[in-house]
């Protein structure tokens, strides 16, 4: 049975865990939005001491804030390339589990935004997308990625580039006005 280090960053919670299986031998994380570069050595080092050869990493590659994802997505992809074994990517908001037919859920993307996705039976429908709540009807917030749903969908998506859903604030000296 497969071996999973688990990370998502897409929230304002670093969340690691080990998946065997359907088995959740570790799971733990820290609430802080700015604190995920801290937060993650600390929860990997923890999960490693329960299991500390894993046989694949599968990281949330977002929607989520810049830094939060690459925080969690550098140290997945740093890990597997120093253990030589996979690293596979998944939609974030796809691991948030709810327990209904038809749902919107979202996330925070600061700055008054939300981070937003559609599913019907569990299956996403639209999105993953950003905008102000206003524009997204009835959706479902305050709910973090399931690091074994996580682990589940990494047999059914390879998500390779992080979604970054909105433009960089930082702009190239030429681009500026």
């Amino acid at each position: 049975m497969t071996i999973s280090l688990a990370i998502d960053t897409a929230t304002s919670r670093t969340i690691v865990g080990i998946i065997e299986g359907d088995k959740v031998l570790f799971e733990e994380f820290h609430e802080g939005a700015t604190e995920h570069g801290f937060a993650i050595t600390e929860l990997v080092i923890k999960a490693l001491e329960i299991c500390p050869k894993p046989d694949q990493v599968v990281v949330g590659m977002g929607p989520g804030p810049f830094t939060g994802l690459r925080v969690g997505i550098s140290v997945a992809q740093a890990f597997a390339l120093a253990r030589e074994i996979p690293v596979i990517g998944v939609c974030s908001l796809d691991a948030i589990s709810i327990d209904q037919s038809e749902y919107t859920v979202a996330i925070d993307a600061r700055r008054k935004e939300i981070y937003w996705a559609r599913y019907k039976g569990g299956v996403r429908v639209s999105g993953p997308a950003v905008s102000k709540p206003s524009e997204v009807d009835n959706f479902i917030i305050d709910q973090y990625p399931n690091l074994q749903k996580l682990v589940e969908l990494s047999t059914l998506q390879s998500v390779t580039q992080p979604m970054y859903l909105r433009r960089p604030d930082a702009v190239p000296t030429a681009e500026r006005t």
